[in-house]
């Protein structure tokens, strides 16, 4: 069966987080947002009226910012384990899986490194080292308060993810660039202030900025590891390639775990991963 390379694709992106879990202080279930078992990109509840937030939204926003700020520099302060999978949806198809570390060296750049040889049983498409590195630039989100004047949110509601009371928010960009720019919905912890889940897509000037990859609309979970901080544990996508006959249906799924504070001195130097934020 002849192979789609998607490497091409990969090239320009950058990588999508998000968060979700919940606080064993809360009396809550522990470990991250159990994923729905079938991938479905929800853009805004479909009530026509959201009604009135407990507190003004534009409170609950600063209050996220606020959490989001911190959120961002812890983020960017830790290392951890991070697993790539790769699987084609289909009764013959394959996957690839990669493991590996992220950390910060010193000079302020993520880095990444093999902790174990990638395998791939991929039928349809072909996926690399080279393909997870660009994976691993895509930008992430947060609405930090640099960010913040780059949006407009609208308040849309309520709703409970597992146990978790979150205000739902929609997030457009004021006016478009040639920056990527985030375009969706977030979920936000009712006691926390952070967002635990996110789905949505980049965009600039031109459409979505990644129109030509495969995977466009990211859903992320995050979980609660270190006090009201939230940190991206989750994400997945769906797409397809295409094939001399017909499309194949592919999911990336990317998982981090075991967060730590950096050891740049212990650390390996491959090759840099820019991971700049939107």
């Amino acid at each position: 069966m002849p192979k789609v390379t998607i490497s091409a694709f990969l090239k320009a992106f950058s990588f999508l987080l998000i968060f979700a879990a919940m606080t064993a202080a809360r009396a809550q279930t522990v470990g991250p947002i159990t994923p729905p078992p079938t991938f479905k990109v929800k853009s805004i509840p479909a009530t026509p009226n959201p009604g009135t937030p407990p507190m003004p939204a534009d409170q609950i926003v600063q209050r996220l910012v606020k959490n989001e700020d911190l959120i961002k520099a812890a983020y960017d302060s830790q290392s951890f384990d991070q697993s790539v999978k790769l699987e084609e949806l289909v009764s013959n198809g394959g996957q690839f899986d990669f493991l590996g570390q992220e950390y910060t060296k010193p000079d302020g750049e993520r880095y990444q490194t093999v902790t174990k040889p990638p395998t791939s049983t991929l039928h349809y498409t072909e996926f690399s080292l080279e393909d997870v590195k660009t994976i691993d630039g895509l930008p992430l989100f947060f609405l930090t308060s640099e960010n913040l004047p780059l949006y407009n949110l609208t308040y849309e509601g309520k709703e409970k993810l597992d146990q978790i009371d979150t205000f739902i928010f929609r997030v457009k960009a004021k006016q478009l660039s040639n920056k990527p720019l985030f375009d969706g919905v977030i979920w936000v912890d009712d006691q926390d202030f952070a967002i635990v889940k996110s789905d949505g897509q980049f965009l600039t000037i031109t459409g979505n900025a990644y129109a030509t990859f495969p995977f466009s609309m990211f859903e992320t979970y995050s979980e609660n590891l270190q006090g009201h901080l939230w940190f991206p544990t989750y994400i997945r996508s769906e797409g397809h390639v295409k094939t001399p006959n017909g499309d194949v249906p592919i999911r990336l799924i990317v998982r981090s775990e075991n967060f730590k504070p950096n050891t740049p001195a212990t650390a390996p130097s491959p090759a840099p991963s820019s991971k700049p934020s939107s």
